[in-house]
């Protein structure tokens, strides 16, 4: 599932267990580096659609939601090179900045909060010695703590929103299918399970819908999108320039 991408042995945040936890800053994003699309919510479509694509994906328009691409091999996040870094001045979507921490949704019928924080105890940065702790010593939550359960809450306000944006493009009918196929050298990449929103649909909105879109925002998260997806030819040749560098590494060895 998508929610424990990246997160290798996630466990719910404890005030005993993980009392004397401590999180180190980490210079790399090495977890990031196979994750070739990762969800996006809409209010983030503005300053990714400078960078990367923004696509639809599911195995139906029902199921379907948000993400960016980051890469056209399967297990492959382009933006990450080898040492781990994310390309400099690129953007880099909140699903990946909010690790190691991340919401959990209770089961149905659970006491207290609706959603707990959980964290991935396999994060290098995670240790007992070094770093910000998590917790103080009268057991309330340090800075650290509060800054990353602040953001997780934001995200998952995004994510509510990003929802309702969604509904719409169903209720009215605004995404289609759409397979990416690109040649390189004789050979086809096809990419499958993607949905784009038609402009043909769009432009036909009737005027009471177009002004709800207007004064909820929606129009702009569209024109991101659209405007997103010339940057597909900018994937592509990234990942020309990455099969260059691992086609001398072969000739090399």
């Amino acid at each position: 599932m998508a929610e424990v991408l990246f997160y290798e042995r996630p466990v719910a945040l404890n005030r005993t267990t993980h009392r004397d936890l401590r999180l180190k800053a980490v210079n790399n994003i090495h977890f990031a580096a196979k994750a070739h699309s990762v969800p996006l919510t809409g209010v983030e479509f503005a300053p990714a659609a400078r960078d990367f694509p923004i696509l639809f994906a599911g195995n139906s328009i029902e199921d379907a939601g948000p993400m960016a691409l980051l890469g056209l091999r399967q297990g492959e996040n382009l933006l990450v090179g080898e040492n781990g870094f994310w390309e400099q001045g690129i953007y880099i979507p909140a699903f990946v900045r909010r690790y190691p921490f991340v919401l959990a949704e209770k089961p149905a019928g659970t006491e207290g909060d609706d959603f707990t924080v959980f964290l991935d105890e396999a994060y290098e940065g995670f240790n007992e010695t070094e770093g910000e702790r998590l917790f103080n010593e009268d057991g309330t939550d340090a800075p650290a703590l509060t800054n990353a359960v602040n953001f997780l809450g934001e995200f998952q306000d995004h994510v509510a929103r990003t929802q309702w944006f969604m509904g719409k493009l169903r209720e009215h009918g605004l995404l289609e299918e759409r397979t990416i196929t690109l040649q390189k050298e004789g050979r086809g990449i096809n990419l499958n399970g993607l949905f784009v929103i038609n402009e043909e649909k769009l432009r036909k909105l009737d005027d009471k819908v177009a002004g709800e879109f207007l004064r909820e925002g929606a129009f702009g998260w569209i024109y991101a999108h659209l405007v997103s997806l010339a940057n597909i030819d900018r994937m592509a040749a990234r990942l020309d320039k990455r099969e260059t560098v691992e086609d001398g590494a072969k000739a090399n060895a």
